[in-house]
């Protein structure tokens, strides 16, 4: 991976039953190349699960990400958002797209307004304050161990997250620089069909599953150095 010019700053919003944790592997490659990379853990999971109840719904999980930029100072960033984080990347961009100039997703779910997670499972039956993340199966990951540790460091996720819908303006698509990155092995190709024929839109495919942060560290920080505005 070739570097770029040192001192970028990056920020994302990580996918769902997982934490900061899952981003460590990029968050490593990233710093030896001079850059700053904020996985904030969103509120009610993983470290921060003693948090979890039916009061945190997506609207917290978009502060989570808010805050972190704010209080921090941070401007010119790049936000990221994996998996379920793409939907709280969008709602991030509704309150600071001012402070982000370049806005990727990562095997990202892309909402309309008024849409929720639950929206994309028609049929899925959520009951209780959280939701159990789905088991895995062997195969989804490069690395069999990878997939028994991240099974192992799950937790569940506040349902109110799930259900609750967007609003969006669509203030990311305004962002000037946007990145759809996708898994040649992950459940996203449809999707990132979605912005091919968009001129505003770059489209990078990974050989990977849809966990790429786990599946394909390096490939991903590059992709994302080039993602950084210009």
């Amino acid at each position: 991976m070739k570097a770029k010019e040192p001192g970028g700053t990056f920020v994302v919003a990580h996918g769902a039953w997982t934490g900061g944790w899952s981003w460590q592997r990029v968050v490593d490659r990233l710093q030896d190349h001079g850059h700053r990379m904020l996985v904030p853990t969103l509120t009610g999971l993983c470290e921060r699960s003693h948090l979890a109840g039916p009061e945190v719904n997506l609207d917290t999980h978009i502060a989570d990400i808010v805050n972190e930029i704010i209080w921090k100072d941070l401007q010119d960033i790049v936000l990221v958002g994996h998996s379920y984080g793409g939907i709280v990347a969008m709602g991030v961009a509704e309150q600071v797209a001012d402070r982000i100039a370049s806005f990727v997703f990562v095997e990202a779910l892309v909402l309309a307004d008024g849409q929720s997670f639950a929206d994309l499972a028609p049929g899925w039956e959520l009951e209780g304050a959280l939701t159990q993340a789905p088991p895995s199966a062997p195969g989804e990951y490069k690395n069999e161990a990878d997939r028994l540790w991240v099974d192992s460091k799950t937790t569940p996720q506040p349902t109110a997250t799930i259900t609750q819908k967007l609003r969006t303006t669509g203030a990311f698509q305004r962002i000037p620089r946007k990145t759809f990155i996708v898994a040649k092995d992950g459940g996203f190709t449809e999707t990132a069909n979605r912005f091919r024929s968009d001129p505003t839109w770059t489209v990078r495919e990974v050989v990977s599953g849809h966990d790429m942060p786990i599946d394909a560290p390096d490939d991903l920080a590059a992709m994302l150095e080039d993602a950084m505005p210009n």
